[in-house]
């Protein structure tokens, strides 16, 4: 994807499976919500195929879009409409809707059906949002950024709808998120989009693998001490104290490379990338004059 002169996608290749939570995570302006718009039909492409439910999104129809469900970053429409009434009008729209009164219930709403939209707060809001996106039972449900503004509770129980979505129901899951803890949880597959390229592709657990970031192993000596120490093996440090003290280690503690320390190390490295090709351009100018 180029606007302009100015490439903000450069060769996006994904390969998303039915029933699949899949993650796409990436620092502000790497390119997340432009790729969801190109998969969502929303924006046109400057190159490349795409294939979202057998269809090219440029192509999709009233049907196709019917086995799609969008929860937006922000969605500030029908601010005077009841909570109930809405959920209801969206209903009218698909062949076989959820109940809006139970689907009320499922995002804990219940309680708010008769007030204004424009009087919810913002995390209720959200979870409107997120009933208005799967009242027609999609297929596909595309989550950009979607429980921003939650508090701990209400993050909790959106969890466990997007995992009874997904085990139970069959939905593939799309989701955008900056919270590492949530695509940890919630994602089959993570990718990490960084200057509008994937730099990694894997399940959180390959992922962490895959970083440079070592673990770490902490433990207190024999006299009395606290060590630590990082490897690349903590098994084999963890097996050559257990032979030097013939026993238990004290206080051992293990820390395995999380999905955080992934993310940081690659932004980081792609970071120290454009700053070393900054600093190269500059000394070839400078070499030119």
């Amino acid at each position: 994807m180029a606007y302009g002169d100015r490439d903000v996608l450069h060769g996006i290749d994904l390969d998303i499976h039915r029933g699949e939570v899949f993650a796409l995570l990436g620092p502000n302006g790497a390119g997340k919500t432009t790729t969801v718009e190109i998969l969502e039909g929303f924006r046109r492409r400057s190159a490349g195929e795409v294939e979202v439910l057998g269809v090219d999104p440029e192509r999709g129809d009233d049907a196709w879009r019917g086995r799609i469900g969008l929860v937006l970053q922000s969605w500030r429409d029908h601010r005077r409409w009841r909570v109930a009434e809405l959920l209801k009008h969206f209903a009218t729209y698909y062949p076989d809707p959820r109940d809006p009164a139970q689907l009320l219930a499922m995002v804990g709403l219940a309680d708010r059906a008769d007030q204004r939209v424009e009087l919810l707060s913002g995390g209720q809001r959200r979870r409107l949002d997120v009933a208005l996106g799967i009242v027609g039972r999609p297929e596909l449900l595309f989550l950009d950024e979607p429980t921003t503004g939650f508090d701990p509770q209400a993050r909790h129980e959106f969890h466990l709808l997007v995992e009874r979505l997904a085990r139970f129901e069959g939905v593939t899951v799309l989701l955008t998120t900056h919270d590492l803890v949530e695509a940890e949880r919630l994602a089959d597959t993570i990718a990490m989009l960084v200057n509008g390229r994937i730099r990694a592709c894997g399940t959180p657990a390959e992922l962490a693998r895959r970083a440079a970031a070592r673990a770490e192993v902490r433990w207190t000596a024999g006299d009395g001490t606290s060590r630590r120490e990082r490897t690349e093996d903590p098994s084999q440090l963890v097996w050559e104290l257990h032979r030097e003290t013939d026993g238990p280690i004290p206080d051992l503690e293990v820390r395995r490379p999380t999905l955080e320390d992934t993310y940081l190390h690659m932004v980081h490295r792609e970071d120290e990338s454009n700053a070393g090709a900054g600093a190269g351009a500059g000394d070839e100018e400078a070499r030119a004059e």
